[in-house]
């Protein structure tokens, strides 16, 4: 299966890379969580973010575990650290940003699926969950909870000068080059030039790192789940886009059916969206000891219908 991140060894530390959408391919932050815990509580680490961000709940979980350690953090964004990113960055000791890198905050949003008090009670969850953003993003800026919660309803894209200025970094560094295949259009405000430099055919998978001068590490290497490439660029990027937008759904659709560890197996077997979303009513039906065809009925539809599938619904034009 698929990884997002990689943490590896050297010389004066640790480097961990996460230069993909996080969560993605059905690798959540366990496996993560796994291996950071491994490491020596006092180790230095630079962290590496080249991400236009994914889910927020384990990026929530990344960021508790970062800001337990008692080793110095550095985090060096490479390119962009968006969405739930952003907040993964929010744990380092030092900020550094390249003057042409970008930074993004925004409203948490989420899939919703099922009745009226469903939809109302997933609301309330991702009123909760911003709340908890709008604390480290806060701890770190030292803007205060109104400040940033207007920030985040607006969507707000800040480059290296905008985020020092704003206190969500501690440094700028030289400018990079920005090329990454991230699907950056589906945010409502992403910069023009993020959008062309993602849409480029020859584009490489990440930014290109910051010298040795620059970030005082050595440059990373290309994560090993991206050097499969495509037989052309745009290809691939058209594929990955695809493969994330159904890994995304399948995992939210387990999650809010209460059964996420099926999300694995869904996504190992590559399961399309209505078998998934009819092998999850049988197992909800099996749990509550009904006929799947009584749960969310329809009216004037026939027991051989997906109720499910008619009810999913978006309750924001992007997710966190």
């Amino acid at each position: 299966m698929k990884s997002w991140y990689m943490i590896r060894a050297r010389g004066t530390g640790t480097e961990v890379l996460i230069y993909d959408e996080i969560g993605a391919y059905g690798v959540t932050a366990k496996g993560f969580l796994a291996e950071f815990g491994a490491l020596p509580d006092d180790a230095a680490i630079d962290l590496r973010l080249n991400s236009p961000g994914g889910s927020v709940f384990d990026a929530v979980a990344i960021y508790n575990a970062l800001k337990r350690h008692a080793g110095e953090i550095t985090v060096w964004v490479d390119g962009i650290a968006a969405s739930a990113a952003s907040y993964i960055a929010m744990a380092g000791d030092t900020i550094v940003m390249p003057e042409n890198a970008f930074l993004m905050i925004h409203d948490p949003s989420g899939l919703v699926m099922g009745t009226a008090e469903d939809m109302r009670s997933t609301a309330e969850a991702l009123d909760k969950v911003k709340g908890s953003l709008i604390q480290g993003y806060a701890a770190k800026s030292g803007a205060t909870d109104e400040e940033i919660a207007n920030l985040m309803s607006a969507e707000t894209w800040l480059d290296a000068k905008d985020a020092l200025a704003l206190g969500f970094i501690d440094r700028m560094a030289e400018p990079v080059k920005l090329a990454a295949s991230f699907d950056v259009s589906r945010f409502r405000n992403a910069p023009p030039e993020l959008v062309t430099a993602a849409s480029e055919p020859d584009a490489p998978e990440i930014a290109e790192p910051q010298n040795e001068d620059d970030a005082g590490t050595s440059a990373p290497a290309e994560p090993e789940h991206q050097a499969d490439t495509a037989p052309t660029m745009t290809d691939s990027a058209s594929v990955r886009a695809e493969a994330i937008a159904h890994a995304r759904m399948v995992i939210d659709l387990c999650r809010l059916a209460g059964q996420p560890h099926m999300a694995g197996r869904f996504l190992e077997e590559d399961t399309d969206l209505d078998m998934v979303r009819s092998r999850l009513l049988a197992a909800k039906a099996e749990a509550e000891g009904l006929p799947p065809q009584s749960l969310h009925a329809q009216p004037g539809r026939g027991a051989a219908s997906n109720p499910w599938g008619d009810v999913i619904a978006r309750t924001f034009k992007t997710k966190g």
